[in-house]
């Protein structure tokens, strides 16, 4: 499938119509697992990888609240292929923030040009891959853990660790760089198209110009912004599991369902019980996603004051953040667990897949544990603690 993107109203059309392209195979997808090709492609065809990338480079110069709806439809459709592109917005701004201006430029223009695809070998919580200066460029050497789309990707941005050095060194490189290896190792109950395994560096080779130095400044506010915009994405995932979620069980209750043998009504519809507990979950829904909106919002007016941001500005909206985290997470937790009761026990039949739903969802919640969210969330309220920035906010 090819669409063709000729203006800037296309974003939203464009995203639904990929996101009912990749609800017709999400379930049988979901079963193979294995490596997201066919989604990349997909993404690429439809012209949405350059969606932040700012007009002058040739991108689209979407904002960030019109990106987080994209991610939202797109995730309607597959969550898996919702985190890839997530991520890959993310880390397609990043030498912006990172890197020399030179390197911004340059990634922006690539991706523009040649439709490239970001994918990361970050998690800074894994030090194994180690980097080192040889006579005229450096080398990389070891393993990173949660790889998420690197095997699929054009350019990989990772992060390895110096001798003598605590703080990562944060590198681009192609994927297609000798010495790159995929270990085929991520089988996971939920998200399991999103090839988040390993890569093993065997003695990967690197330019001085590849190189995008140390992890943002922490002592400029806007450095270390993109933490925050993680937050937000996984919120606009999680609603997108979960409206569609929602909408299927409501289809299946409005054809499927037969009414309960005491509830006194001939179509399950008519159930009283049904009628409220889908307002109840409605209304949650409803919640969620207007105050991820309003975070949206929020979230876009501080990355427009670049580097005037003041750390108690973007402590703020790291509060909001983490805010809309918690409150999306607990919100979609619910709609994909509660909707097997209100659908009735047919509805757990393997071919549905609605399962597909809780699985993802389950699995990409842990990415940062909720506890640690509302105890900074807890520590601002009582005493004016705004958050340390880190990658998860």
């Amino acid at each position: 499938m090819t669409i063709t993107l000729q203006s800037h109203i296309d974003y939203q059309s464009i995203a639904e119509t990929v996101a009912a392209e990749l609800k017709k195979t999400a379930l049988e997808r979901d079963r193979k697992a294995g490596v997201p090709t066919y989604e990349i492609n997909l993404l690429r065809d439809a012209g949405l990888l350059p969606l932040v990338v700012p007009k002058p480079y040739g991108g689209i110069g979407a904002n960030w609240i019109e990106a987080m709806t994209i991610i939202k439809t797109i995730a309607k459709g597959d969550a898996a292929t919702a985190q890839l592109y997530a991520y890959h917005l993310i880390l397609s701004a990043t030498p912006m923030l990172s890197g020399s201006r030179q390197q911004a430029e340059q990634a922006y223009r690539e991706t523009a040009q040649y439709n490239l695809f970001w994918a990361n070998a970050i998690n800074v919580r894994d030090p194994r891959l180690t980097i080192e200066a040889t006579d005229h460029q450096y080398r990389l050497n070891g393993e990173k853990t949660f790889c998420t789309g690197a095997a699929v990707a054009d350019r990989i941005i990772g992060a390895a660790m110096a001798s003598n050095n605590p703080i990562p060194v944060l590198f681009v490189v192609p994927r297609d760089r000798q010495g790159l290896i995929y270990n085929h190792n991520w089988h996971t109950m939920g998200q399991r198209r999103t090839a988040s395994g390993s890569f093993t560096f065997d003695q990967v080779e690197l330019s001085a110009e590849e190189i995008l130095g140390p992890p943002p400044n922490p002592d400029v506010a806007i450095a270390t912004f993109l933490g925050i915009h993680g937050l937000l994405l996984l919120s606009y995932i999680f609603l997108g599991i979960a409206e569609a979620a929602f909408e299927d069980a409501r289809e299946y209750t409005c054809n499927r369902s037969k009414p309960w043998l005491t509830s006194g009504v001939d179509q399950a519809v008519n159930d009283p019980y049904l009628q409220r507990n889908y307002g109840q979950l409605w209304a949650q829904l409803r919640g969620a996603n207007a105050l991820a909106d309003q975070v949206a919002q929020q979230v876009q007016q501080a990355w427009d004051k670049g580097d005037a941001l003041t750390h108690a500005e973007r402590g703020e909206v790291a509060i909001s953040a983490a805010s809309a985290k918690v409150i999306t997470t607990e919100m979609a937790l619910t709609v994909t667990n509660r909707m097997f009761e209100l659908m009735g026990a047919r509805s757990t039949a393997a071919s549905y897949g609605f399962d597909r739903y809780w699985r993802d969802l389950r699995t990409l919640s842990l990415h940062d544990p909720l506890d640690y969210k509302l105890q900074e969330i807890g520590a601002w309220v009582l005493n004016g603690t705004i958050p340390t920035p880190s990658p998860y906010g």
